[in-house]
């Protein structure tokens, strides 16, 4: 299911048919491969594109059941990896322009695609001869990074239903067909669906910056309209005085594709839930966690339990500091509610650690950031970044750079950063092309909503903007770095609740003043940002680390649950209210739709603990760099080797093992949840706030 789960759950990715034509991906020095979005694209071309790829997986799968003789892993295993390159570029280049094109047709025969290339993933998965032909490869000689491919493969056959009769293997193939179509029609509604909320006039917006007021010009009448665009919605909820305003952008952002999803998520985890039965489980839940780190259900609830209890004491701490300020603008308050959560803790921020998050927005204009950044990354792990010239991209905004580890090209990154109709509206890494030793280099993208990107718009970002950047870069470098092995297979073979670590790791060097100073400058006097307003931004970064925590359990029990029960579409509507009540302080608001939006329910599935799990291997790993030489790369580049490199090739407990040189504990992670109150102001402490 590796690859079946990728092509809905990592929805997106790109390439170009190169002039070299499609040969040219396997000649002998690595090359890019063929990109399926390349001009001209109109629907029928992009449909022929995916096709011919889908012929070159036959054609390969034809030749491993076409062998005579013993099984080898050169006449069998390359040829079924053969087949699952060609097929993770159908998939996740069809699932790309899903998400990204700029045409609403293409955009249609994208999602029937995608549909197309699951249907033949899935007939793969279940047929008997690639899998006994897999089975009769004799690897007690091949290095152990191919054992581990060889025997993965086959657990994944398994978990797909490989030694189920014809009958229940026809059911598992209309299932899963049925899976995929729900689930991208899910996220299709989601990124397509936006809603308006109208301000009265400019006072309506009193509080918010400067900048975001001069880029919405009011109508004739006065009035001014608001999109439920992450742009537009994340400074009102920081900063706009008007709390109607904050209730009205929030019921606004959750309620895009409410309530068509409500009733798609019903029948997607009806059918979700029967395919676990046919494949022999109880609950969808248990059979995603059987190729995982967690390994089965009940880790994952004691996981869940293990953070509750870790958290609930600081973030106890952390709100009643927030009520308390609260109650000073509306004494007779006994409750802050999610709208305004983020409202108090940016008022909290400036009252008790002396830090105002539009002093630092002036400091990262979008531009100097993105350059910043990639000099970080190039000084960490010794690579350059330089400009792909010739790349086509699927939309004039999108930027593509080749990676270089000295004259040694290891593949290229695509920058899709700022909104648009029709794109998704989300923040994420996308995978793009596999790649293969020798044969194809890797490709990803970046897919996200910042400001910027326009004429005289400089996109100021806000501190937490910046620290997503550094997050979703991590995972174009471990793509870009795991992508330099033996087989196109490592690339889908990592136990999906590893994929967080190496990006969380990342956002750590969004902390340090002097990796800031080196591209934080004012977007007016070029001055680098102060190391005291750096000092100042990270102690109240350090605050509500307990909430945040929480409210990631939040979204972590909803996902779980629903797949952890028997499926019921009653349940739906209450999932996020019942489970704020269960982990958070906070008031739900009425009419709050997030269900319908929640699109990890779609990809993550019950695996949305994920981000948790992750962070506490992150925090595990970052406790091996020197704090004062973040930008030495040593620690950096031996997380590379041994780390982003071997990705796929071994077990994620394996690699974690091998970075730490011991398994991973809670310890590193209690010690970040409760770091705020060693750096609390003295009166705060004194106050007992």
């Amino acid at each position: 299911m590796t690859f079946r789960v990728r092509v809905v759950r990592e929805l997106a990715c790109m390439i170009l048919l190169f002039a070299g034509g499609f040969q040219g991906a396997f000649a002998q020095t690595a090359a890019y491969g063929p990109h399926l979005w390349d001009k001209p694209l109109d629907p029928t071309i992009f449909e022929k594109r995916v096709n011919e790829q889908l012929d070159a997986v036959q054609k390969s799968i034809s030749e491993l059941l076409a062998v005579k003789g013993p099984r080898t892993i050169e006449n069998t295993l390359s040829p079924y990896d053969d087949a699952i390159e060609k097929l993770d570029t159908a998939g996740t280049q069809s699932g790309l322009m899903q998400a990204v094109s700029p045409d609403a047709y293409v955009r249609d025969r994208a999602q029937a695609m995608v549909q197309k290339v699951s249907a033949v993933a899935t007939a793969l998965s279940l047929n008997p001869a690639i899998f006994h032909a897999l089975s009769d490869m004799d690897i007690s000689r091949a290095d152990p990074a191919t054992q581990y491919y060889v025997n993965r493969t086959l657990l994944e056959f398994r978990l797909a239903g490989i030694d189920k009769d014809d009958a229940t293997r026809a059911r598992i193939q209309s299932l899963n067909d049925n899976i995929t179509k729900l689930a991208t029609q899910f996220q299709r509604s989601t990124q397509e669906s936006q809603l308006k909320v109208v301000v009265k006039n400019r006072a309506g917006l009193e509080g918010l910056p400067d900048d975001y007021i001069f880029l919405h010009k009011p109508a004739a009448a006065g009035s001014i309209t608001l999109t439920s665009d992450s742009p537009d919605v994340t400074p009102v909820l920081d900063f706009a005085h008007s709390a109607d305003l904050r209730r009205r952008m929030y019921l606004a952002y959750e309620a895009r594709a409410y309530p068509e999803n409500v009733t798609v998520l019903a029948d997607l985890l009806k059918k979700r839930e029967e395919l676990a039965n046919l494949l022999g489980y109880k609950h969808w839940s248990d059979l995603n966690a059987a190729d995982k780190m967690a390994a089965n259900s009940q880790a994952i609830s004691h996981f869940i339990d293990q953070i509750d209890a870790a958290s609930r004491p600081v973030a106890d701490r952390e709100y009643q500091m927030l009520l308390a300020l609260a109650r000073k603008q509306h004494p007779s308050l006994t409750q802050i509610s999610m709208p305004d959560r983020r409202y108090y803790f940016e008022q909290l921020r400036r009252m008790e650690f002396d830090f105002n998050s539009e002093a630092a927005r002036p400091y990262f204009p979008y531009d100097r950031v993105q350059q910043g950044i990639l000099d970080v990354a190039s000084r960490l792990f010794k690579v350059k970044f330089r400009p792909a010239n010739d790349a086509v991209t699927w939309d004039p905004s999108v930027s593509a750079f080749d990676v270089f580890d000295g004259d040694r090209r290891l593949g290229r990154i695509y920058l899709d950063m700022h909104p648009r109709p029709g794109k998704d509206q989300w923040f994420s890494s996308d995978p793009i092309l596999d790649g293969k030793r020798g044969q194809q280099l890797p490709e990803a993208t970046l897919i996200c909503n910042f400001s910027g990107g326009k004429p005289g718009e400089p996109g100021l970002m806000e501190y937490g903007d910046v620290t997503t950047f550094f997050h979703e870069f991590g995972h174009l470098m471990h793509w870009i770095f795991q992508g330099q092995q033996q087989w196109a297979g490592f690339g889908g073979n990592l136990e999906n609740d590893f994929a967080e670590a190496p990006s969380q790791m990342l956002e750590e060097w969004m902390h340090d003043p002097k990796v800031l100073a080196t591209f934080a400058h004012h977007v007016q006097t070029g001055e680098p940002i102060p190391a005291d307003l750096v000092r100042r931004a990270n102690r109240a970064d350090a605050f509500g680390r307990g909430l945040w925590a929480r409210r990631q359990l939040v979204y972590t029990n909803v996902s779980f649950d629903l797949h952890n029960t028997r499926a019921d579409p009653a349940k739906l509507e209450k999932a996020f209210a019942d489970n704020t009540k269960r982990f958070l302080p906070y008031g739900p608001v009425e009419g709050d739709h997030e269900i319908a939006s929640f699109v990890h329910v779609v990809g993550y599935s019950s695996a949305y603990y994920t981000y948790l799990w992750d962070k506490v291997i992150a925090e595990e790993f970052f406790n091996k760099v020197d704090r004062n030489g973040l930008l030495a790369p040593e620690i950096a580049l031996r997380y590379r080797s041994t780390v982003l490199e071997k990705t796929g090739s071994m077990p994620a407990n394996d690699l974690v093992k091998s970075f730490l040189g011991r398994s991973q504990t809670m310890d590193a992670f209690v010690i970040w949840l409760n770091q705020e109150f060693e750096r609390l102001p003295s009166g705060a402490k004194a106050s007992g706030r």
